[in-house]
């Protein structure tokens, strides 16, 4: 049984397989929407919306729920990340809800894929270059803000070779943070198939959820890992064009 085959089998939500909507395209690059990907995405937002609204509804300092401890849990993680990055408390405070929504998106994200029935939206190219380009705007726009005109003046030096490295450095970024968090999660789920493909067809009832303990461990692990890379990334960009020492 090929990967299509397995996929196929494990289709019982129809996702539709009618390959990517066509847009049209700028330049010689092609503008394709996959049907798939934005349904599960929508998953996501729903799942992360409403882990929002039942972790922050009647919070307890004596007797917090379960998601109200796993949110306060993130925070706290994400918050010492960005105090640690950003000393000024001023600049943390209002930057610190945006790597908080980034690493639970990513999270949550990363792990629905492990259903295999689903998919990851980040197992899409499209939606981790929206991940990257929204950090290279962010930082960009925090820059410009705090900085005015003097966040243009690294742009202007070194030049090797006549190459302005500040720009090129830049430019980087959102092609290695989407490639790196793409790469990694699909990769997981192209395993996961291969796995279900090679397991007995008996063990495949109720789409394929009878799999490999360790692997999912493994897969809950690279998952986290990989939402943590993403986040802290992003607060590194951000912290280097609002440094005063930058």
């Amino acid at each position: 049984m090929d990967l299509h085959e397995v996929e196929e089998s494990l289709n019982f939500w129809h996702f539709p397989h009618t390959g990517a909507w066509h847009l049209g395209t700028v330049g010689n690059f092609p503008i394709d929407l996959n049907p798939k990907t934005l349904i599960v995405t929508w998953l996501t937002m729903i799942l992360v919306a409403a882990f929002a609204i039942v972790a922050t509804r009647n919070m307890s300092m004596k007797r917090p729920n379960s998601a109200q401890t796993a949110f306060e849990m993130v925070y706290n993680f994400v918050g010492g990340i960005v105090k640690e990055q950003i000393t000024d408390p001023i600049k943390a405070a209002a930057f610190l809800s945006i790597p908080v929504t980034f690493f639970i998106f990513i999270l949550f994200s990363n792990i629905l894929g492990l259903i295999p029935t689903l998919t990851s939206p980040t197992a899409d190219l499209n939606t981790t270059v929206g991940l990257a380009l929204t950090t290279f705007l962010l930082f960009e726009f925090m820059g410009i803000y705090y900085k005015r005109g003097k966040h243009f003046k690294h742009y202007l030096e070194p030049f090797v070779f006549f190459l302005p490295i500040n720009i090129i450095e830049d430019l980087s970024k959102p092609i290695t943070l989407s490639f790196r968090l793409y790469g990694n999660i699909y990769a997981g789920e192209v395993l996961l198939l291969v796995i279900l493909g090679l397991m007995p067809p008996v063990l495949n009832f109720c789409g394929g959820f009878v799999i490999p303990v360790v692997w999912l461990a493994y897969s809950i692990f690279v998952g986290c890992i990989q939402a943590f890379v993403f986040t802290i990334l992003s607060t590194v960009y951000v912290s280097q064009k609002i440094s005063d020492t930058h």
